[in-house]
């Protein structure tokens, strides 16, 4: 699975200048911090959304952070992860696109 973050989180954090990627193979637990997005705003850190393995980073990112500013939920991704765990278990925690934007909505953003 693809992992990035959205296009909300992206205009909060402004103008990405550094992404600070795991390497291939590390694993994470949920809620653990999978990396971190440097922008001349803040720091911020993007966490697990379920226990998984790096398979692969975006390696654009490391010459082009700004991928993440310009198509954060596209050519902007971050990572990929592969679960470690009951896919049931996982899709409970993930949220589709309409999902998420309902939750914004709620949140009043």
């Amino acid at each position: 699975m693809k992992v990035g973050i959205s296009k909300y989180a992206q205009d909060q954090l402004g103008e990405i200048v550094y992404c600070d990627l795991p390497s291939v193979g590390t694993t994470f637990k949920k809620g653990q911090t999978l990396c971190t997005l440097e922008s001349v705003k803040a720091v911020g850190e993007v966490y697990c959304p379920a226990d998984g393995e790096v398979v692969s980073v975006n390696e654009d990112l490391s010459s082009q952070p700004s991928l993440v500013n310009q198509d954060p939920e596209n050519n902007g991704w971050l990572l990929k992860l592969k679960f470690l765990g009951s896919f049931v278990d996982i899709s409970k925690s993930l949220k589709d696109a309409a999902a998420y934007k309902d939750f914004l909505s709620k949140q009043g953003h």
